[in-house]
């Protein structure tokens, strides 16, 4: 089925994002957040990150006056349920996923595909809730959205090929990649990432290296961008920390349990760059480790 009106469940760091790449690609897009202060807050850091890319010279001034006129917003869910194309990028709780689909569920096209921006949980579980899980699959996009060019494409076990077709030519058209993965716990991408995030947490746990030192390397001695700490406080530690709990408790290994300090530092209300402290203090001029 041809898309072109895409609803987005979540105005956030993700959910921003990829309205953004939708928005720029020629969609027309609804946003909705129970939030009005969120939606609004979306709006500004969506104009200054296309403004950004004008100013590189990769978006013309026109693309993106013609982009940020395709994105609406609302309040109320269900008026995105007329949309060719439903994403779902609210937070990592399976509940509050649920009670999304849920509310979406009366009013939703006969056509409408609905999919969720998950990181690790089920794509089959959550479509099963749903009236169609034939036209349901996991749409995964990394962060920052406009940045990252993978975007994870996940099929639940009644998934059909039309919605999968549907979807590829949709990551196609903005100009992403898109990997096929199963639905396994993390799929592929968290699945190996954040063990590798979580071992970082142990080695500053168990004494091995400092904050510093554990970054600096991986940074320099595996060639990585951004070392796992840094990346955890950018994912969000309460991310991290969902995503660890779901490995462990879907594969039932005990190589995924997540630290006791991953767990304490979300207990505290230290997430990361979003609450200001994580494994780093973000409230000076310069990052300060806080181990």
């Amino acid at each position: 089925m041809a898309i072109q009106t895409v609803g987005i469940v979540g105005a956030g760091q993700m959910g921003n994002g990829i309205a953004h790449v939708f928005a720029l690609a020629g969609y027309d897009v609804l946003m909705n957040d129970v939030s009005e202060e969120s939606l609004s807050k979306a709006l500004v850091t969506i104009d200054r990150n296309i403004e950004r890319q004008v100013t590189r010279g990769k978006v013309t001034a026109e693309a993106k006056a013609e982009a940020m006129a395709r994105i609406k917003t609302s309040l109320t869910i269900a008026d995105l349920g007329p949309c060719d194309l439903i994403i779902e990028a609210a937070t990592e709780k399976e509940s509050v996923k649920d009670a999304i689909f849920k509310a979406l569920g009366p009013h939703l096209g006969a056509d409408t595909i609905l999919t969720s921006n998950t990181s690790s949980i089920s794509i089959t579980r959550l479509a099963s809730r749903t009236d169609r899980p034939e036209k349901f699959m996991g749409f995964h996009f990394m962060n920052p959205v406009p940045v990252m060019q993978l975007v994870e494409l996940i099929r639940g076990i009644a998934t059909d090929q039309a919605t999968w077709d549907s979807l590829h030519e949709v990551v196609a058209r903005l100009g992403k990649t898109a990997a096929s993965a199963e639905d396994f716990p993390a799929f592929i991408v968290n699945r190996i990432l954040m063990p590798m995030i979580n071992e970082a947490v142990y080695t500053l746990y168990e004494g091995v290296g400092s904050v510093k030192s554990i970054d600096e390397s991986l940074k320099l001695g595996a060639n990585h961008p951004m070392g796992p700490l840094e990346l955890a406080d950018f994912i969000g530690l309460d991310t991290c920390l969902a995503i660890m709990n779901v490995l462990h408790e879907g594969l039932a290994d005990t190589k995924y349990r997540p630290c006791p300090l991953l767990t304490k530092y979300v207990e505290a209300g230290w997430l990361g760059r979003k609450t200001q402290r994580g494994f780093y203090d973000y409230r000076g001029d310069v990052p300060v480790p806080t181990r």
